[in-house]
């Protein structure tokens, strides 16, 4: 599968982005996909995870509340929606589904 995220950009704190990230060839539809992060200088950090279905998500402590994760199978497409953003959500987001990492995208969110 080919993953591609977009939608970041330059936020203030307190501000929302939401991210899309649209797959191509693979099973999409059929398997549990998640988000992830990686600020420079730092490892890599789980951000959400959503099922197939969508039935199921899971969220990192330091996003649950702020962020949400949803899928719309119909268009291959994952969505991560990031409300009451601070400095430190400041990292290039990408999507990972079955070892297939997409390009990612930049958020920048300013104090």
């Amino acid at each position: 599968v080919q993953l591609q995220a977009s939608g970041g950009g330059l936020v203030q704190a307190g501000g929302s982005l939401r991210l899309s990230c649209t797959a191509s060839g693979g099973t999409f539809r059929r398997q549990t996909i998640g988000w992830f992060r990686q600020a420079p200088g730092k490892e890599r950090e789980f951000v959400a995870t959503i099922r197939s279905n969508g039935g199921y998500t899971y969220y990192a402590d330091s996003v649950k509340g702020r962020f949400t994760i949803s899928r719309d199978n119909a268009k291959n497409t994952l969505y991560l929606q990031m409300n009451s953003l601070k400095p430190e959500d400041t990292a290039v987001y990408y999507c990972s589904q079955s070892g297939s990492r997409g390009q990612g995208t930049q958020v920048t969110v300013s104090s």
